[in-house]
């Protein structure tokens, strides 16, 4: 109960619309309870030789009964379509507030998602979050339209229908309250089951979105294997689970809805057999009788929609709790406050760093080094020696298990997050883009920048003449995967973009890693220049690019086993052992 009292915070805003909304509820009821009373007095007063009642005698005598029938007549179509309108006003508004709570949630679930450490975003499956952030959030709405809403609408009437009917007629409405504790029984035994059933449904078809997801981003490796035959049987096995857990679901859930049925199906057998036999002993007139049984219609909708109400909450409790699970992930990152740099561009120390994914092992060890202001070096090594890991450090993406890291005499988790990720650009191996204009692209690190400053960006880039060529030049969009541009264009619009956010620190993860030659000779130019003026760490594999750095770190298994000048490190006559680089 506590976990559906946390999903309606996410209503709280809206509470003056709920409160205009159970203003309408409590006027639809009112409406309801006096539907069937024109046909009542048609058949007992107008046909029948029944008195009126007294409160409304004062205002039908001595009407003729043509009139009187045209008067009630009409008041039948007036109750029946005012309630029909305050209904359909009724409903929108709280769908209108479902809605507005369900963006609040998955709003609530895309910050989280970016402020994800590097860290628990590997131990992630996209797909997995993208159900949960998509479908399962759907439960929010739901606990709040079909739980809230109409636990307490279906409270309501049936509270206003139980005092009707009392005056009405107390010993039918014992008979039809009758039913209740064999309602709660059927709740109570179908309640945890098909909750627990929900959850495994749910966890299935999570599995089912991560599988499309791998299979999307991976599909060239897929085809170029031929493993389509494989990854299809997989794919079946994993629909056929997912079939068998939502047909457990839903069998649970139709056994479920036939028990109900058959316990109103009783009730209201019962008090049709006892409403007859008092109407053949003149105890209750065809009138009162017509009343009690439209009474007991909206009697049993509010207890229907209660009973339905264990198999709502149980699958909307399963959504909930899948999205808590993500929203109450917390992790222990400091929090600083300094929001200036001492110097411009500010000296880069490591002191005795370590790190590690986990407890066995580390990726990093004891590593200490010092760049100076506006100093550039190259981190070389052979694959898994920690040089990535090393880089990410720097925004922290990542911290230190052990050791401290400053920037300008201060330490990095003292300074604010954003200030020190605005002070600090990156470039990729992998280049970048999304799916928006070229000049969109280039300007993501200054949204506000000009037409003027976004080109000149591009030209320090060498990226102005081939986005000339475009279609529509800068802009152009780029689409979905980049797919119109060649790989060394799509890294010179990452250059130009880190040109146009001119942070002092520059931090370059294999740039040129995956170019050809050309392609490589116009990124280089575009990086020389990016570098001057700025610290810079660069995580390298070729000589072109070692050559320009001002020193080189070399790393190995998690250690720094050398540090100096490219001519000391490489060999005075450029020549080096490719094993030390690659």
């Amino acid at each position: 109960m506590r976990l559906l009292w946390r999903a309606f915070l996410f209503f709280k805003p809206d509470w003056p619309r709920s409160l205009i909304a159970f203003a309408i509820l409590a006027l639809s009821t009112l409406v309801g309870l006096l539907k069937p009373w024109p046909l009542a007095l048609v058949v007992d007063c107008v046909l029948g030789e029944q008195p009126f009642p007294p409160s409304v005698r004062v205002y039908l005598s001595g009407i003729p009964a043509s009139s009187l029938l045209a008067i009630l007549v009409s008041s039948i179509v007036i109750l029946h379509v005012g309630h029909a309108i305050v209904t359909g006003v009724l409903s929108g508004m709280v769908i209108q507030i479902g809605i507005r709570g369900l963006g609040r949630v998955r709003g609530a679930v895309f910050d989280w998602l970016l402020q994800l450490s590097l860290r628990r975003l590997l131990g992630l499956k996209a797909g997995e979050v993208t159900y949960r952030a998509t479908w399962d959030t759907f439960a929010f709405q739901t606990i709040w339209n079909q739980g809230l809403f109409t636990g307490i609408a279906a409270t309501g009437n049936l509270a206003a229908m139980t005092v009707v009917m009392w005056r009405l007629n107390p010993r039918l409405t014992l008979a039809a309250l009758a039913i209740v504790p064999p309602l709660l029984l059927v709740m109570q035994s179908f309640g945890r089951r098909m909750s627990r059933r929900a959850a495994e449904a749910q966890d299935v078809d999570s599995g089912i979105a991560t599988t499309v997801q791998q299979a999307v981003a991976n599909l060239l490796l897929i085809q170029s294997f031929t493993h389509e035959p494989i990854d299809s049987r997989g794919f079946l096995a994993q629909l056929e689970r997912a079939y068998r857990a939502r047909w457990s679901q839903h069998r649970t859930e139709v056994v479920y809805l036939a028990t109900i049925a058959t316990v109103f199906a009783l009730g209201t057998a019962s008090i049709v057999w006892m409403g007859a036999l008092q109407v053949i002993g003149n105890r209750l007139s065809i009138g009162e009788l017509w009343v009690f049984l439209a009474y007991l219609t909206q009697l049993y909708e509010p207890l229907n929609q209660l009973s339905n109400l264990g198999s709502t909450l149980s699958n909307a409790r399963s959504g909930v709790r899948r999205v808590y699970e993500l929203l109450d992930e917390t992790e222990a990152l400091a929090v600083g406050t300094v929001e200036n740099l001492t110097s411009t561009p500010p000296d880069l120390s490591f002191d005795n760093v370590s790190f590690s994914y986990n407890a066995d092992q580390n990726v990093l060890r004891s590593i200490s080094f010092r760049i100076g202001s506006g100093e550039s070096v190259a981190i070389i090594g052979p694959s898994g020696a920690g040089k990535t890991t090393l880089l990410h450090l720097v925004p922290r993406f990542l911290d230190p298990s052990s050791g401290r890291i400053t920037l300008g005499g201060v330490n990095l988790r003292d300074y604010q997050r954003d200030f020190l990720r605005r002070n600090i650009s990156m470039v990729f191996q992998e280049s970048l883009l999304l799916p928006m204009t070229i000049a969109e692209n280039i300007s993501y690190g200054r949204p506000n920048a000009s037409r003027a400053e976004i080109t000149a960006a591009a030209i320090a880039a060498n990226a102005h003449d081939f986005i000339l060529r475009l279609p529509q030049g800068y802009d152009t969009a780029v689409g979905e995967g980049s797919t119109r541009l060649s790989v060394g264009e799509k890294q010179r619009i990452n250059l130009a973009r880190a040109f146009l956010k001119d942070a002092p620190i520059l931090l370059l993860d294999e740039p040129t890693s995956a170019l050809d030659a050309a392609s490589e000779t116009e990124v280089m130019s575009g990086l020389r220049q990016l570098m001057k003026g700025r610290t810079t760490i660069m995580v390298a594999h070729r000589l072109s690019t070692i050559r320009s750095v001002d020193r080189i770190l070399e790393f190995r298994d998690g250690s720094l086993i050398d540090v100096g000048a490219p001519s000391k490190v490489l060999g005075e006559d450029g020549r080096y052992l490719r094993h030390r680089i690659e």
